[in-house]
Protein backbone atom coordinates (compact mmCIF):
# COMPACT_ATOMS: atom_id res chain seq x y z
CA UNK A 1 0.00 0.00 0.00
CA UNK A 2 1.45 3.34 -0.65
CA UNK A 3 1.69 6.18 1.37
CA UNK A 4 -1.39 7.97 -0.20
CA UNK A 5 -3.80 4.53 -0.36
CA UNK A 6 -2.70 4.61 3.19
CA UNK A 7 -3.92 8.54 4.00
CA UNK A 8 -6.87 7.69 1.91
CA UNK A 9 -7.81 4.50 3.45
CA UNK A 10 -7.21 5.68 7.15
CA UNK A 11 -10.06 8.68 5.94
CA UNK A 12 -12.15 5.84 4.65
CA UNK A 13 -11.97 4.08 8.13
CA UNK A 14 -12.53 6.94 9.69
CA UNK A 15 -15.40 8.31 7.79
CA UNK A 16 -17.37 4.45 7.73
CA UNK A 17 -17.25 4.43 11.28
CA UNK A 18 -18.63 8.30 11.85
CA UNK A 19 -20.87 7.72 9.21
CA UNK A 20 -22.40 4.48 10.27
CA UNK A 21 -22.79 5.99 13.94
CA UNK A 22 -24.26 9.27 12.56
CA UNK A 23 -26.96 7.46 10.39
CA UNK A 24 -27.63 5.04 13.53
CA UNK A 25 -28.02 8.10 15.96
CA UNK A 26 -30.27 9.87 13.50
CA UNK A 27 -32.53 6.77 12.99
CA UNK A 28 -32.75 6.04 16.79
CA UNK A 29 -34.97 9.24 16.42
CA UNK A 30 -32.24 10.99 19.16
CA UNK A 31 -33.48 8.03 21.87
CA UNK A 32 -31.07 9.44 23.64
CA UNK A 33 -33.42 12.51 25.08
CA UNK A 34 -35.56 9.36 26.16
CA UNK A 35 -32.68 8.13 28.17
CA UNK A 36 -33.08 10.17 31.58
CA UNK A 37 -36.76 9.33 31.83
CA UNK A 38 -35.54 5.47 32.22
CA UNK A 39 -35.16 3.55 35.18
CA UNK A 40 -31.58 3.01 35.23
CA UNK A 41 -29.43 0.17 37.68
CA UNK A 42 -26.91 1.17 39.61
CA UNK A 43 -23.65 2.67 38.05
CA UNK A 44 -25.22 4.28 35.20
CA UNK A 45 -23.50 7.04 34.30
CA UNK A 46 -25.37 10.64 33.13
CA UNK A 47 -26.52 10.90 29.08
CA UNK A 48 -23.68 12.92 28.03
CA UNK A 49 -21.24 10.17 29.09
CA UNK A 50 -22.06 8.39 26.26
CA UNK A 51 -21.13 10.60 23.05
CA UNK A 52 -17.84 11.06 24.63
CA UNK A 53 -17.30 7.53 25.03
CA UNK A 54 -18.60 6.16 21.90
CA UNK A 55 -16.33 9.12 19.91
CA UNK A 56 -13.38 7.75 21.54
CA UNK A 57 -14.30 4.31 20.52
CA UNK A 58 -15.35 4.50 17.06
CA UNK A 59 -12.19 6.71 16.82
CA UNK A 60 -9.87 3.59 18.25
CA UNK A 61 -12.28 1.17 16.22
CA UNK A 62 -11.10 2.63 13.31
CA UNK A 63 -7.36 3.12 14.08
CA UNK A 64 -8.11 -0.37 14.36
CA UNK A 65 -9.48 -1.35 11.24
CA UNK A 66 -6.95 0.76 9.42
CA UNK A 67 -4.08 -1.26 10.60
CA UNK A 68 -5.14 -4.49 9.76
CA UNK A 69 -5.93 -3.34 6.44
CA UNK A 70 -2.63 -2.11 6.16
CA UNK A 71 -1.21 -5.33 7.93
CA UNK A 72 -3.18 -7.15 4.68
CA UNK A 73 -2.40 -4.81 1.75
CA UNK A 74 1.09 -6.65 2.10
CA UNK A 75 -0.29 -10.01 1.05
CA UNK A 76 -3.42 -9.00 -0.61
CA UNK A 77 -4.98 -6.77 -3.03
CA UNK A 78 -7.04 -4.30 -1.31
CA UNK A 79 -10.46 -5.88 -1.90
CA UNK A 80 -8.46 -9.13 -0.99
CA UNK A 81 -7.95 -7.24 2.39
CA UNK A 82 -11.72 -6.22 2.54
CA UNK A 83 -12.62 -9.66 1.98
CA UNK A 84 -10.89 -11.13 4.81
CA UNK A 85 -11.91 -12.95 8.01
CA UNK A 86 -10.72 -10.07 9.92
CA UNK A 87 -12.44 -7.12 8.52
CA UNK A 88 -15.83 -8.96 7.69
CA UNK A 89 -16.07 -9.58 11.09
CA UNK A 90 -15.27 -5.60 11.75
CA UNK A 91 -17.88 -4.74 9.35
CA UNK A 92 -20.52 -7.59 10.81
CA UNK A 93 -19.80 -6.29 14.11
CA UNK A 94 -20.54 -2.84 13.15
CA UNK A 95 -23.33 -3.55 11.19
CA UNK A 96 -24.77 -4.95 14.27
CA UNK A 97 -23.83 -2.11 16.23
CA UNK A 98 -25.72 0.01 13.99
CA UNK A 99 -28.89 -1.64 14.85
CA UNK A 100 -29.08 -1.30 18.40
CA UNK A 101 -29.87 1.82 19.31
CA UNK A 102 -32.49 1.91 16.87
CA UNK A 103 -33.62 -1.51 18.47
CA UNK A 104 -33.22 0.24 21.91
CA UNK A 105 -34.06 3.73 21.85
CA UNK A 106 -36.24 4.19 18.94
CA UNK A 107 -38.32 1.29 19.00
CA UNK A 108 -38.12 0.29 23.31
CA UNK A 109 -37.27 -3.36 22.32
CA UNK A 110 -34.65 -3.29 25.37
CA UNK A 111 -34.88 -7.23 25.88
CA UNK A 112 -34.50 -7.78 22.49
CA UNK A 113 -31.72 -5.30 22.23
CA UNK A 114 -30.07 -7.01 25.26
CA UNK A 115 -30.04 -10.31 23.19
CA UNK A 116 -28.86 -7.92 19.72
CA UNK A 117 -26.17 -6.98 22.15
CA UNK A 118 -25.01 -10.14 23.34
CA UNK A 119 -24.39 -10.74 19.17
CA UNK A 120 -22.14 -7.58 19.08
CA UNK A 121 -20.23 -8.86 22.14
CA UNK A 122 -19.39 -12.26 20.50
CA UNK A 123 -18.69 -10.75 16.89
CA UNK A 124 -16.49 -8.19 18.52
CA UNK A 125 -14.86 -10.95 20.70
CA UNK A 126 -14.30 -12.88 17.37
CA UNK A 127 -12.80 -10.06 15.72
CA UNK A 128 -10.37 -9.34 18.34
CA UNK A 129 -8.59 -12.60 18.43
CA UNK A 130 -8.91 -12.44 14.30
CA UNK A 131 -7.37 -9.55 14.93
CA UNK A 132 -4.62 -10.35 17.09
CA UNK A 133 -3.53 -13.12 14.61
CA UNK A 134 -2.45 -9.88 12.48
CA UNK A 135 -1.37 -7.54 14.54
CA UNK A 136 -1.51 -6.80 18.31
CA UNK A 137 -1.91 -3.54 18.70
CA UNK A 138 -5.01 -3.59 16.66
CA UNK A 139 -6.42 -6.32 18.81
CA UNK A 140 -5.83 -4.29 21.70
CA UNK A 141 -7.58 -1.04 20.61
CA UNK A 142 -10.47 -2.90 20.23
CA UNK A 143 -10.17 -4.10 23.91
CA UNK A 144 -11.66 -0.77 25.53
CA UNK A 145 -14.87 -1.33 22.83
CA UNK A 146 -15.21 -4.89 23.90
CA UNK A 147 -15.50 -3.69 27.47
CA UNK A 148 -17.80 -0.56 27.13
CA UNK A 149 -19.90 -3.62 25.12
CA UNK A 150 -20.28 -5.36 28.45
CA UNK A 151 -21.28 -2.77 30.54
CA UNK A 152 -23.51 -1.96 28.39
CA UNK A 153 -24.92 -4.71 28.58
CA UNK A 154 -25.27 -4.42 32.12
CA UNK A 155 -26.87 -1.45 31.65
CA UNK A 156 -29.31 -2.85 28.83
CA UNK A 157 -30.68 -5.53 30.76
CA UNK A 158 -31.29 -3.31 33.87
CA UNK A 159 -32.81 -0.92 31.97
CA UNK A 160 -35.12 -4.18 30.62
CA UNK A 161 -35.79 -5.00 33.94
CA UNK A 162 -36.35 -1.81 35.48
CA UNK A 163 -39.02 -0.42 32.76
Amino acid sequence: MTKKQSIISLIASLALVFLTSGLSSLLSKNGMESYPNLAKPPLAPPGIVFPIVWGILFFLMAISSWLILKELTQTFSIKGALLSTPLLLYFAQLLVNFFWSILFFRFGWYLFAFFWLLLLIFLVYKMIRSFDRISHTAAYLQIPYLLWLVFAGYLNLGVWVLN
